[in-house]
């Protein structure tokens, strides 16, 4: 046979080049050269679309195949067009769990079960389904076919499609901040930073998008059909070539509708404008020639896509410093004069679909091996790196994935298309969005958060990125068409997004912590602070409701529990891993900071602490924390006690014997105290009778009083007010909180009365606490342990509110702040389990303090996180 004559004197010219190509990389290995196969035969052959996964690939390969070979044999004319439209309609849906369907409205974390259909989108496939098949068979079967002509009734659907093109390529590109890349939209708001003027110009846009996504969800798709239903070529049956370009032109309809669309009307334009007698027209069906032009159209958007790829590399090599080489002049001068060799280099990459691969970065160019477009080894994501940053982008992706759903119906990223990359920046975090899989009405897409700036090469790689956003969205332009000054980049912004998510807030702010007002002032608001956290746990703990019932059948008016927190509180400690995990070997101020209370700069970070966990932080004189089991002890060496100066155990004299402990051993004079009474085991001593009463004077009587007086009561305001006046009154239940209240309060400060220091802060603030008579009484009783820390941090965060927002002015707004506090915030350390877990609760507030020793002069950090709106891609 002649055919295969002349393929076998191909095949041994092919040969020849095959061990050339091998050393160039060009020749694929097998699994990628299978898999690029039925990915190129799947989505030009058949009208289907690249799959997310290669199990997918195959399964929908044969479902598709199965689809076109199984029209050959349907006698019947209306038989193939509903059979073509229904499973073309059905195959480009996403049937399967796997991958994210683009529509479905789910807060779910991300690492959830795939989303499923809903009824409600059940119903409307069923409809569009219904209506389409109904469409097809009655024009199909009533309409006269002819060859088309300028009168012809295909004619006229194919006008009405080409003003169907034009009206939806001018609503996509409204949508967007540059027309084409190169114009600026005027419609688009010019400032993005103006919260409520942008989301007023942003709705309009959106209800063009609206009118957009019915234009292309339901008018395309049916005027399309109807162009397809009245060709005549559908009458020649038992042909293979109309079975598969016709089978691919109705699953393009839904699969790919834009590029559907565009197929269509060139199509059509081009019978209209050419004679009948021409090899296009004579011997090509409808069908084929769609074909033909959708891998033309493919095909030429890579030349041109590789084509700008070569000249970037080609003058960045030589305009950039960094990329210049002494080989450069060389390399540009050969580019040019073996320009048409280039040229060649770069057809035959796009006709492989392979990738154009730049040899050590240089204008030097060599041909990829063809692969499929999905082309990692595993699942999206099973890859992925985890560090302290990936909650943030844990927390972000639902959001994210909900506001892209909004803006890919409405055009904002232009069209989509598999194997299309998106770049989202927001502050030093980025993200790389893929998309890996197209059809009727949802889109399947990978997330990638990546590292935040590691290296000098990374900062100045997202400079540069923030250089284009920042002319694109904050630039304010005069005139009402400005031109686009990043036009050739291979980054072309496209919109902003709202996304609700965390912000790193930094400042410096000297003269707060280390003032010697604000640190007096915080040894007295801790007092308070233990005493409102003390009486909210006892009036919530877990036996309370016990008491309660208790109560209510002895006919006592109970207190209910405060409104404050309706969780009850775990039964391990809130902060265990935290405090436990920092280990110091040593304590003193001295080493850190000065004996002096005096800081140069307090600034505040979001990220991981470098340098205060225990293991990279050694200070002299401190005491080693260890955990063992459920509690934390503290290993003293025999030398390092001689150098805990400021906290150690007071000296006794020899002969003299030490005052007995202070122990309380009265009843209650009110029988409701019982309902907000702390627990046996934290009324046990530790301090001496004579420092307690010393320091019992420290003790905000008035504060406790008002602090209970604030409980709610399950009877009447009448009774209530009784109940609590009675409990603020007696005395017993006074001496039991101002013991135990004083006695943390001593494990925090230790028992002289001097102002913290800094470094004494950032300790105790870190869960270390110094050496006293109480830590070990203290370290006993882990959940007592666990609200003390908080207690102490909370204040710290009141010391920096007053001394920002000014001074409280009465005990109400105290409370306020306290409330505001374990209702919006998390106040701990970055390394805390409870970080992450309130990021992912989405709190609104995010509090930290550390230690940074790369300052000019060692400074403490303070974290505040916020959740912050803005993302631009």
């Amino acid at each position: 046979m002649p055919a295969l004559e002349h393929m076998n004197q191909i095949l041994h010219i092919l040969f020849v080049f095959l061990p050339f190509l091998w050393a160039l990389g060009t020749l694929p290995p097998p699994d990628a050269l299978f898999l690029w196969a039925m990915e190129q035969v799947l989505e030009f052959g058949l009208g289907g679309s690249s799959m997310s996964t290669h199990l997918r690939l195959l399964v929908m390969f044969i479902m598709s195949a199965g689809t076109a070979i199984a029209s050959y044999f349907i006698p019947s004319t209306v038989g193939v067009v509903l059979f073509m439209t229904g499973f073309g309609f059905l195959l480009s849906l996403n049937l399967s769990d796997m991958g994210h369907k683009i529509g479905t409205k789910s807060k779910d974390l991300p690492s959830g079960p795939e989303k499923h259909f809903s009824w409600k989108e059940c119903l409307f496939y069923i409809i569009i389904l219904v209506l389409a098949l109904l469409e097809t068979s009655l024009l199909h079967h009533f309409a006269g076919f002819s060859q088309i002509s300028k009168s012809s009734s295909q004619a006229i659907v194919g006008y009405g499609l080409m003003i169907l093109l034009i009206i939806l390529w001018i609503l996509r590109e409204i949508q967007s901040v540059y027309i084409i890349g190169i114009f600026r939209n005027p419609f688009y708001p010019k400032d993005v930073q103006t919260v409520t003027v942008f989301f007023e110009k942003q709705t309009r846009l959106m209800k063009i998008g609206i009118v957009r996504r019915i234009l292309l969800t339901l008018v395309s798709p049916f005027a399309m059909i109807a162009f397809l239903s009245l060709d005549s070529s559908l009458q020649g049956l038992h042909s293979v070539s109309v079975c598969i370009g016709f089978t691919r032109a109705f699953r393009m309809v839904w699969q790919n509708t834009e590029n559907a669309l565009l197929e269509t009307v060139i199509v059509s334009t081009v019978h209209l404008i050419s004679s009948t007698d021409i090899w296009w027209n004579r011997s090509l069906d409808t069908g084929i020639r769609l074909l033909l032009v959708g891998i033309i159209r493919d095909r030429l958007i890579q030349f041109v896509s590789k084509l700008q790829f070569a000249v970037t590399v080609l003058l960045t090599s030589w305009t950039e410093k960094k990329q210049r080489r002494k080989t450069t002049a060389t390399l540009c001068i050969l580019n040019i004069v073996f320009s048409p060799f280039v040229l060649v280099i770069i057809v035959f990459s796009t006709l492989l679909s392979s990738p154009l691969l730049p040899l050590f970065t240089l204008p030097v160019f060599l041909v990829g091996f063809p692969r499929p477009i999905q082309s990692w080894p595993g699942a999206a994501g099973t890859t992925a790196c985890v560090c302290a940053d990936t909650v943030y982008y844990y927390q972000m992706v639902p959001r994210l994935t909900a506001v892209l759903q909004t803006a890919m119906a409405a055009g904002s990223l232009g069209l989509l298309l598999p194997g299309s990359h998106y770049l989202g920046r927001f502050q030093d975090r980025l993200i790389w969005i893929m998309i890996l899989e197209c059809g009727y009405t949802y889109c399947s897409i990978n997330i990638k958060g990546l590292e935040l700036q590691e290296t000098s090469c990374h900062t100045a790689e997202a400079r540069r990125v923030d250089e284009v956003f920042e002319d694109a969205f904050e630039q304010e332009y005069t005139r009402v068409c400005s031109l686009n000054e990043h036009f050739g980049n291979v980054l072309t912004p496209c919109t902003v997004l709202p996304v609700k998510l965390y912000s790193d807030a930094r400042n410096v702010l000297s003269g707060i912590i280390d003032s010697h007002e604000n640190l007096k002032e915080f040894k007295g608001d801790l007092i308070k602070v233990l005493v409102w956290i003390l009486v909210q746990y006892c009036s919530k703990r877990p036996g309370m409701k016990e008491n309660v019932h208790n109560a209510e059948n002895k006919g006592k008016a109970p207190l209910i529990l405060p409104a404050l927190n309706t969780s009850p509180p775990p039964k391990s400690p809130e902060d265990i891993d935290s405090l436990n995990s920092e280990t110091f070997n040593d304590w003193s101020d001295d080493n850190i900071f000065d004996d002096e209370p005096t800081i140069k700069k307090v600034i505040e970070e979001e990220h991981q602490l470098k340098d205060l966990p225990g293991t990279n932080l050694f200070i002299p004189g401190s005491v080693e924390s260890q955990r063992v089991g459920d509690h934390s002890t503290g290993t003293v060496p025999e030398n390092d006690l001689y150098k805990a100066v400021l906290l150690g155990y007071p000296a006794v004299d020899k002969g003299k014997q030490e005052d007995m402990p202070y122990i309380p051993l009265m009843e209650f004079s009110c029988s409701h105290s019982h309902l907000v009474c702390l627990p046996a085991e934290w009324r046990t001593t530790c301090m001496p009778s004579s420092k307690m009463k010393e320091m019992s004077s420290l003790f905000p009587e008035d504060w406790y009083q008002f602090v209970l007086r604030q409980l709610e009561c399950y009877h009447s305001e009448e009774k209530a007010s009784n109940v609590l006046e009675e409990i603020a009154k007696d005395k017993v239940l006074k001496d039991f909180y101002v013991h135990t209240v004083m006695t943390c309060y001593f494990s925090l400060f230790g028992i002289d009365n001097m102002a913290p220091s800094p470094g004494h802060i950032l300790r105790v603030y870190s869960g270390v606490l110094p050496w006293s008579v109480a830590l070990d009484w203290l370290t006993e009783k882990p959940e007592l342990f666990q609200l003390a820390v908080k207690a102490f941090r909370y204040t710290l965060k009141l010391m920096i509110d007053k001394a920002s927002l000014g001074p409280i002015e009465d005990f109400r707004e105290l409370i306020k702040y306290l409330e505001e506090y374990e209702r919006d915030w998390y106040i701990g350390l970055v390394s805390d389990e409870k970080w992450k877990e309130a990021i992912l609760q989405e709190k609104p507030y995010l509090f930290s303090l550390g230690y940074d020793s790369n300052m000019p002069r060692p400074a403490l950090e303070i974290s505040r996180v916020n959740r912050n709106l803005w993302s631009q891609i």
